[in-house]
């Protein structure tokens, strides 16, 4: 299996995926990556700015997310 552009905007598109789906509470918080109350003025961490990447992502790429995973159902449904 060659690796092709297609294969990569795939495997992005499933990272996105696996981001949008993942629930904080139920996965995060069992590792200590929950919702982290930091004091007034402190820096952000490294972790606090993951998580803020994670609901970012989550915030913009959900609806789009949707027909483009349509797109390459349909996509690989025809041409396999």
């Amino acid at each position: 299996m060659a690796i092709t552009l297609y294969s990569m905007i795939e495997a992005v598109i499933l990272c996105l995926n696996a981001v949008c789906v993942l629930h904080e509470q139920r996965f995060l918080a069992k590792v200590g990556w929950g919702i982290d109350q930091r004091g007034f003025g402190e820096e952000p961490g490294v972790k606090t700015q993951i998580l803020n990447l994670i609901r970012s992502i989550r915030t913009v790429v959900r609806f789009p997310l949707i027909p483009i995973n349509l797109v390459v159902i349909l996509f690989k449904l025809l041409l396999g």
